[in-house]
């Protein structure tokens, strides 16, 4: 059957998983403060760069089965399943923010009491949270509806940025945290459409649900880490991490995904939520060790990246010319939260150097953070003219088969930095270029 679904928060899960609702015939209202942002949602344009949304939001707005509003009111009226898509950013100790999620739980419960609509209505938080939140959100209910019958469940998210619709359509898995039979059966039904090819709704404890989440993004996070931290090594003895990989991942118990030596990982995910575990084990007195690890690692492996930049021109880069391909910490994306693009544009600009960017869609999330302190380019090849060095930060497939020839003649010097491992180190060496990658060189 179809439900009457509102969703809080149109950032890249809400606005995902409300587009991904609305599709297979449920009412979806969206809610957002930014009043600028849902205007831009009603005429079927997205915020952010996601594969494929763009074109959904626009069927389901002329179908009409979704609709934007900044009216909490109308929503929590109108919803039988309200979905709490809300931002979890990290304290300073490394901790989940929750006060943004308990705040609208909050106004949701002073709602419901004020103007008298049905309690009978399930929140489903898919805000990445630490165990323990569902308990403090019931607690917040409580305290301003005492008695009341809302159900509060946990269904964590597992959009990868870049393939989130297709993730959000076609999902691997689909967990859930509850302990109510009746809403276990409204949420198998509300996804039966979702898994009709048999990948499972799998069903838990609260508690279970809320671990699931950030188990997923550390251990995806302790593949990526134990691989740059293998590759330190490789530079050290003279092997190649890139033949390593394949080594291993042809091994069906390790996988192929999740192995590539790199700068670090960035994004929205990985780096909160790693350190929002580490957090919550701290505070139970039980600290995981490999998490730390993880994190230690990936903190140290961008700078060491700048520290190859940094010894190749001994130190001295003041008035030297950068060009940087790729802005956005992965493909697919505009996203550059915690992108590692950004801390080598930092360290440069603090040494003086002059800096020249392209990506095919994170710069105008650039010239939020940059402004006028570097030069945008329009197309690849601009960023390396006169250029001292190129440096790669992505691996966006515009940029793993340039023309090398016209390269070389264009830059001040044939040099490359390439944080992603893109090139063959005997093609780029016969070509005359100096070539830089991560855990297949000894180091200098």
């Amino acid at each position: 059957m179809a439900y009457n679904i509102s969703v809080i928060g149109t950032g890249y899960v809400g606005l995902v998983t409300g587009v991904a609702l609305a599709s297979i015939g449920n009412n979806v209202t969206c809610v957002d403060i930014d009043e600028k942002k849902v205007n831009k949602l009603k005429k079927g344009k997205s915020p952010i760069f996601e594969p494929g949304l763009e074109y959904q939001l626009e069927r389901n707005i002329k179908e009409n089965r979704i609709g934007f509003t900044t009216d909490l009111v109308f929503a929590v009226e109108n919803a039988s399943l309200i979905f709490l898509c809300l931002p979890t950013p990290p304290n300073e100790d490394g901790s989940a923010d929750l006060h943004h999620l308990l705040n609208v739980v909050n106004n949701i419960a002073k709602i419901i009491k004020k103007h008298g609509f049905s309690d009978n209505k399930i929140l489903v938080n898919k805000s990445t949270v630490p165990v323990g939140t569902a308990n403090k959100v019931r607690k917040t209910l409580d305290k301003k509806l005492p008695n009341n019958k809302l159900e509060v469940i946990s269904n964590p998210e597992f959009l990868r940025e870049g393939f989130a619709v297709e993730d959000a359509m076609k999902p691997e898995r689909i967990v859930v945290g509850t302990e109510s039979e009746s809403v276990r059966k409204i949420i198998e039904d509300l996804y039966q459409p979702f898994v009709w090819s048999g990948n499972p709704i799998i069903f838990m404890d609260v508690k279970s649900a809320e671990i699931t989440k950030y188990a997923a993004n550390t251990f995806l996070a302790t593949k990526i880490s134990f691989m740059n931290d293998l590759s330190r090594y490789c530079e050290k003895v003279g092997a190649d991490i890139e033949k390593i990989r394949v080594g291993i991942g042809s091994d069906s118990r390790i996988g192929k995904r999740f192995l590539f030596a790199g700068i670090g990982y960035g994004g929205s995910c990985f780096p909160k939520d790693v350190m929002a575990l580490i957090h919550s084990a701290r505070e139970a007195g039980t600290p995981l060790h490999i998490a730390e690890a993880t994190h230690e690692v990936n903190s140290t492996q961008i700078q060491r990246f700048i520290n190859k930049i940094m010894r190749r021109f001994y130190d001295v880069i003041e008035g030297k010319t950068f060009g940087i391909w790729g802005l956005a910490f992965k493909p697919k994306t505009d996203d550059t939260r915690e992108a590692p693009a950004f801390y080598v544009i930092e360290s440069l600009l603090e040494q003086n150097a002059k800096i020249k960017v392209f990506d095919p869609e994170a710069m105008e999330n650039t010239k939020l953070r940059f402004g006028n302190e570097i030069e945008y380019c329009t197309e690849p090849y601009q960023c390396v003219e006169s250029a001292d060095a190129l440096i790669i930060n992505t691996e966006w497939n515009a940029f793993k088969n340039p023309d090398f020839h016209k390269m070389k003649k264009i830059m001040k010097e044939p040099v490359i930095f390439d944080g992603r491992n893109l090139y063959k180190i005997d093609e780029l060496e016969n070509l005359g270029f100096e070539y830089h990658c991560i855990g297949r060189q000894l180091e200098m």
